[in-house]
């Protein structure tokens, strides 16, 4: 059980270290960061609280508590997942509307050209 709290809390802070090095290197923004930082560190946290993990595990009815942090890994990712699919879905949005607007200055953009070369 401690190789794989121990491996857990390793990743965990691996995932802080990367998401840290990506921010000072400008290939992430640090709003989207910090959901990175806080997931990590909560799984930090969990996987050194050996008590807290061992009673919500007890309380959910599991019995061997690091599988109980492998759910909620598990969770965290897929609720990280939902929230970057819907910041990707407006932004394309955002790009669709972008293009139709600049497609409409083109054509008024050409349609004043056209006008002015007409004697």
């Amino acid at each position: 059980m401690d190789r794989l709290l121990n491996a857990m809390t390793i990743a965990c802070g691996a995932v802080i270290l990367l998401v840290l090095v990506s921010v000072r290197r400008a290939h992430i923004r640090v709003e989207y960061s910090v959901s990175w930082l806080l997931a990590a560190a909560a799984l930090v946290v969990l996987s050194r609280a050996d008590g807290v993990l061992q009673s919500l595990a007890r309380y959910l009815g599991f019995l061997y508590p690091p599988l109980m942090l492998l759910l909620i890994v598990g969770c965290v990712f897929v609720i990280m997942f939902y929230r970057f699919s819907i910041i990707i879905s407006k932004l394309r949005d955002d790009n669709i509307a972008l293009a139709q607007r600049m497609a409409i200055l083109e054509y008024h953009l050409q349609a004043l050209k056209d006008q002015n070369l007409r004697p």
